[in-house]
């Protein structure tokens, strides 16, 4: 693992503390885009840029609870680049354009449909992977597998954990 990921998750997990569910959540969202995007080829600095998203994706559920008493996905969208702004510049390291594709990054992961990267997509399928596992509402989440899932390996891991048929991408 590169250094800085592992003191942006220190950093994100103490920003957590306490809340065992939240910081379970993004270190397996990592997990996943991390294997999705090595599988798929990705570049290293568009892999830097993933792994880097998928720590902080659901960084703005804390601001959007203190601020609105809940969360919604929108509200998270809303909070969240701001909160990574603050922790990428409080670990230090990134330059001017990595925090501006994690802002953009963090500011759509719950948009589905088309993508403008690679990065998008896979921070979308390894966030629904997880989601579909810890979810209550199951159904909700089964409902954008059609929509998100677009990689070989997003969807060979889709079919593994969930015993679903033959991988298959458009």
């Amino acid at each position: 693992m590169i250094r800085q990921h592992a003191e942006l998750i220190r950093a994100t997990a103490r920003r957590s503390k306490g809340d065992t569910a939240r910081i379970q959540h993004f270190i397996k969202v990592h997990g996943l885009a991390s294997v999705i995007g090595t599988l798929e080829g990705l570049d290293r600095e568009t892999q830097f840029i993933l792994e880097t998203a998928a720590i902080l994706h659901d960084i703005g559920i804390r601001k959007s609870l203190e601020k609105y008493g809940s969360y919604t996905w929108k509200t998270q969208e809303e909070e969240g680049p701001a909160e990574a702004e603050r922790l990428m510049r409080e670990v230090g390291g990134f330059s001017r354009e990595q925090i501006a594709r994690v802002k953009y990054l963090i500011a759509h992961h719950h948009t589905y449909g088309e993508t403008d990267g690679p990065d998008y997509r896979i921070l979308l399928e390894a966030d629904l992977l997880v989601n579909l596992h810890e979810s209550q509402n199951k159904k909700k989440y089964e409902a954008l597998i059609p929509r998100v899932f677009r990689t070989a390996t997003g969807l060979e891991l889709l079919n593994a954990l969930y015993e679903r048929g033959e991988a298959r991408t458009e």
